[in-house]
């Protein structure tokens, strides 16, 4: 039976919290690279196959993938338990941005970015990315960050297989707060 568009959005909010924060919640279990196997999957969310490979086509975020033969599916990044989804380091563009809310502009100004309850800071390719990020937050706040001297320090980045980059933390000297969005 086909779902609902407002049905299939509360199901892939259901997949997301299970595959990237609590597996448990469900009475699943990933492997180490995040990996948890379709059939007990669909089974705990009382779900078709088809159903779940609509959520996975449609999701406009990309957030999840199978494997080849899709009999395990994994978030893609933005998980808060300690798994190793085999993310690719690479060299980011010059400049990535950072969206948040307005709420967390004194704490960034103090500290820079920490990934909190994640494993990574997010960071998006564009301003209207980050933008709509923020906006999530509340009154959206955007941050330029200068990759290209976090990498000339050292410091590492990586993307996920949707395309968000990622890395450990952005010491607050890296960070250049936006005023034209």
């Amino acid at each position: 039976m086909a779902q609902n568009s407002k049905e299939l959005t509360r199901i892939s909010k259901r997949i997301a919290l299970i595959l990237r924060h609590k597996p448990e919640s469900a009475g699943l279990t990933l492997d180490a690279h995040g990996w948890c196997d379709v059939k007990s999957l669909c089974k705990a969310l009382s779900i078709s196959m088809s159903t779940l490979e609509e959520i996975v086509a449609n999701d406009e975020k990309t957030r999840y993938s199978f494997n080849d033969s899709k009999t395990k599916i994994r978030a893609n990044q933005g998980h808060s338990i300690n798994v190793d989804v085999e993310l690719k380091k690479a060299d980011p563009p010059a400049i990535l941005y950072h969206g948040t809310g307005e709420k967390f502009v004194d704490s960034i100004e103090k500290q820079g970015l920490f990934p909190k309850s994640r494993l990574y800071v997010h960071l998006s390719k564009d301003i209207g990315t980050a933008t709509k990020v923020g906006s999530r937050h509340g009154k959206p706040v955007v941050y330029e960050v200068d990759t290209a001297k976090m990498q000339e320090d050292g410091i590492e980045f990586f993307i996920s297989e949707n395309g968000v980059w990622l890395t450990k933390s952005v010491p607050r000297e890296y960070l250049q707060r936006r005023f034209d969005i």
